[in-house]
């Protein structure tokens, strides 16, 4: 190559450069026909880079995207981390935008600040009104709906802040009192076996009440409230509702029968607990942390570059290699209860 970046500076004939180098006139033009050569026998072979992934994790991580399009770089990230395939976020993102690889099989087989500390430690408990099929039509009225049954459904829910755990949640048809939002903690707690020390939620007429703070002494729980109007001050349960809509209730038809929107609500809530991983949580899923397992995310991870030594650093979380590098792997999806928008990632070796 370096031959025939001289000629074509130097302006040579086949001759001149034939003779300058000892070659033949013919070498120079076979040559010259080879330059635009790909492959194994292209005439200019270049060294892969030894931190080069290989085309099938562009398509695992393509394929990942299509199947589940509200994932963003970070969370198939951790989804795939958790799987045993470990990528950097930017690794991610810079695939997402590269040409769609097809499948490789085709080719080839208070003011005062509340700190968790453990699990039940601290609770949040929250009220949120989801449409139903028939919807809310309009704001204003005459054709404003009531925010009731048939045109929503209330659902409180109560998560653990420690663990992001969805402890439990409870349907309604109305705006619900605050008797019924204490029997449904007393529920929650009867479940986990465990009362926590503090419950964070908002000024709502639920909670902000004699009832309220009464029943919660007579379980030695001390209530904390959000700032009233303040964005972000009960922002862990906010996120976790908005989660529940943008995964579930705004993707699907929600049903009008409780039971069939209960079991709804049950398979986002179990799906979200076993196998959602959290930023906030290092990629480790709710049920990890809370139970104090190892979390997927830390266990022997797939290497799918050959030449990438054993001993080198990988995406965060570290992890050791489980068997040989450069071992193929094939993406496979699984839906929890069948739902379409409950994905659960794993990797298999290629057959």
């Amino acid at each position: 190559m370096a031959i025939l970046e001289l000629r074509a500076a130097g302006g040579w004939s086949l001759k001149q450069t034939a003779d300058t180098f000892l070659v033949t006139p013919a070498t120079i033009a076979a040559w010259l026909k080879r330059i635009d050569d790909q492959g194994a026998n292209a005439l200019l072979q270049l060294h892969e880079p030894v931190n080069k992934f290989p085309d099938f994790v562009r398509y695992i991580v393509q394929r990942l995207k299509t199947l589940s399009p509200s994932m963003g770089k970070v969370k198939i990230a951790e989804t795939l981390c958790r799987a045993g395939l470990h990528l950097g976020v930017t690794t991610v993102g810079r695939i997402l935008k590269e040409e769609p690889q097809s499948d490789p099989g085709d080719a080839a087989p208070s003011t005062r600040v509340v700190t968790a500390m453990r699990p039940n430690h601290v609770w949040h408990v929250d009220l949120t009104a989801v449409s139903t099929s028939m919807g809310f039509w309009a704001p204003w009225l005459p054709f404003a709906l009531p925010q009731c049954w048939p045109f929503c459904w209330w659902v409180a829910v109560v998560i653990d802040h420690y663990s992001r755990r969805a402890m439990g949640f409870a349907i309604f048809r109305n705006n619900p009192t605050s008797v019924s939002i204490q029997s449904f903690l007393e529920s929650a707690i009867v479940n986990a076996s465990a009362a926590p020390k503090y419950v964070i939620c908002d000024k709502g007429q639920q909670f902000w009440c004699d009832a309220f703070k009464a029943w919660c002494n007579d379980q030695g729980i001390t209530p904390r409230f959000g700032a009233v109007g303040q964005h972000g001050s009960i922002a862990l349960i906010e996120r976790f509702i908005l989660s529940l809509k943008n995964g579930c209730t705004r993707i699907i038809l929600v049903p009008l029968r409780t039971d069939a929107f209960h079991q709804e609500l049950t398979s986002f809530s179990n799906w979200h607990n076993q196998n959602r991983p959290h930023s906030s949580l290092n990629g480790k899923t709710p049920n990890e942390v809370y139970h104090d397992v190892l979390p997927a995310c830390e266990r022997p991870r797939y290497e799918p570059r050959a030449r990438w030594p054993r001993s080198a650093p990988s995406a965060s979380p570290h992890a050791p290699v489980a068997g040989h590098c450069g071992t193929p792997i094939r993406l496979d999806v699984r839906y929890h209860c069948g739902r379409k928008h409950l994905p659960i990632v794993n990797l298999r070796t290629a057959a």
